[in-house]
């Protein structure tokens, strides 16, 4: 079965993260290595990466994901892309020193530019960050998007497209957002919307290729191309995909992290629903 977590605050040092989402039970967990809002951060220091590799082997955590800056974006215009690879390298290295093995970005916008134009510059990008980080071992996961504007990513078949373009590089994989898909179109929140989706998950790039999911209920309706996040069950998705997920085998191991909203039940409540799910199925 997939492995429950949620996205963790690295308040007070990341070491404090793995804390925080031990207290909490949590298998797998997410989280910012750098203010997501910035281009730059001051490196770590030996005693962070130390404090950081301690507190991870001490914890009942299994696998830990890191979440890229919401600033990259692969695709934009020349100078954007410059910059985006640079931190995208700098947050795979970043996740090297700290033993952390898969990083989630967004795939990026096309702006103002036709939709195949902006997959060539994000697959080329791909390729100059790839290049640039040979032998340091973290997967990129392109997430699924719920297509808002130009953002590229609203469909598996174009996550594979781009991978495919890319020889199906073995540090690549996608992180699949049941909240964005809905938003995409995507009918996710029946039984046979969960399976059509792991079907066409399979049948277009393999399962082995999803390195993680995102949970969350969603608050817009499906095909609204927006991703207002929602407790579980709280939205207009339903608890059905998310009890399958949570007990699907075909995902053993992988991270399902929570993306819900962090007031109301937060992430204790919606975890223990999770688990409650995860035995109903």
């Amino acid at each position: 079965m997939p492995l429950l977590g949620a996205h963790i605050s690295a308040a007070g040092g990341l070491h404090r993260a793995i804390e925080r989402a031990d207290a909490l039970g949590c298998e797998a967990m997410q989280v910012f290595t750098r203010n997501p809002l910035q281009w730059h951060g001051k490196s770590f220091s030996e005693s962070e990466i130390d404090a950081f590799r301690r507190a991870f082997l001490a914890s009942g955590i299994k696998s830990v994901v890191s979440h890229a800056s919401y600033l990259i974006n692969l695709a934009g215009e020349a100078p954007v892309r410059r910059k985006s690879a640079d931190a995208l390298k700098a947050e795979i290295e970043r996740c090297y020193q700290l033993g952390i093995d898969a990083v989630v970005l967004h795939p990026g916008s096309s702006k103002n530019m036709p939709p195949e134009e902006a997959r060539g510059f994000l697959v080329s990008s791909l390729k100059n960050v790839l290049d640039g980080t040979d032998g340091l071992g973290v997967t990129i996961l392109l997430e699924t998007m719920a297509g808002q504007g130009g953002v590229l990513g609203s469909s598996i078949e174009e996550l594979a497209w781009v991978i495919g373009a890319l020889d199906w590089d073995r540090r690549l994989g996608i992180c699949a957002d049941l909240c964005h898909l809905f938003g995409a179109g995507l009918d996710v929140g029946t039984e046979g919307g969960y399976e059509r989706l792991v079907a066409s998950i399979e049948r277009h790039m393999g399962l082995d290729m999803v390195g993680c999911w995102h949970v969350s209920d969603n608050k817009g309706a499906r095909g609204g191309r927006i991703d207002r996040h929602a407790h579980l069950g709280e939205g207009q998705i339903g608890i059905v995909p998310f009890g399958m997920l949570a007990a699907d085998e075909r995902f053993r191991d992988t991270p399902l992290i929570l993306e819900t909203p962090k007031n109301g039940p937060g992430d204790a409540g919606n975890l223990a629903l999770l688990r409650k799910l995860r035995g109903s199925w």
